[in-house]
């Protein structure tokens, strides 16, 4: 086997990889990712195919693996997988750019075991969670897994929160954003008692309880929300 068919096998495993690991991957974001022209992404998948592999083309959208095309060796419950999409935040606040890289392909190989509902929920917690560097280092929510779960399947919360001024008050939110601060882990959601978006403090929740009810996703990313409302 030449260099070149090494490269290609490479890259071929990648594109795979890839293709379980996005609900749906474009020819152009893959010939960028392996700086190689769409041509030859088009050979690559055809390959695949004449591999065995079920890959579908979605017209005007890009590719996607048939559902169940994979049977996972290793099953992740949500929370688990939530964790994990959590932490790949915090490495990537790390200073060693090979760290980060090795750890983001990691994350992506995990990404490719989940099912393609779990995967779109990963993304998008992935897509709503901001990490900095937290100088306190005593832990001050109990509360972070629950609304990870509530935020990827649109459920309302309703929860018993502390102000400043030390006044609580039952809030029903919409949870659409994870944050961490240099203190404090920050939720961003929609309440329903104030008609619009505010932060929340996670440790000043002293009571919560995820509700069967669910909501609309609200279709914007968090650098859209900031955009708007800053």
């Amino acid at each position: 086997m030449n260099d070149n068919d090494t490269k290609r096998l490479s890259r071929l495993t990648a594109i795979l990889t890839q293709l379980q690991t996005k609900r749906l991957t474009t020819a152009a974001s893959l010939a960028e990712k392996f700086k190689v022209s769409a041509r030859t992404i088009y050979r690559d998948i055809k390959a695949l195919e004449k591999g065995g592999v079920p890959i579908l083309t979605e017209e005007g959208k890009g590719y996607t693996l048939m559902e169940g095309y994979k049977i996972p060796p290793v099953m992740f419950s949500e929370s688990q997988a939530n964790a994990l999409i959590l932490a790949e935040q915090l490495v990537l606040k790390n200073s060693d750019t090979s760290f980060i890289r090795d750890y983001s392909e990691a994350i992506d190989k995990i990404k490719a075991v989940l099912r393609t509902s779990e995967k779109d929920k990963a993304n998008l917690l992935g897509e709503r969670t901001r990490f900095d560097q937290n100088v306190n280092r005593k832990r001050n929510s109990s509360n972070i897994s629950q609304l990870q779960n509530a935020l990827t399947n649109c459920y309302l919360v309703k929860v018993d929160y502390t102000n400043e001024e030390g006044q609580t008050t039952a809030r029903t939110i919409e949870p659409f954003a994870l944050i961490s601060t240099t203190e404090n882990w920050l939720l961003i959601a929609w309440c329903h008692s104030r008609d619009s978006f505010r932060y929340f403090r996670l440790d000043r929740i002293t009571r919560l309880e995820i509700l069967s009810e669910k909501f609309t996703q609200h279709k914007m990313t968090l650098q859209e929300f900031f955009d708007k409302y800053h």
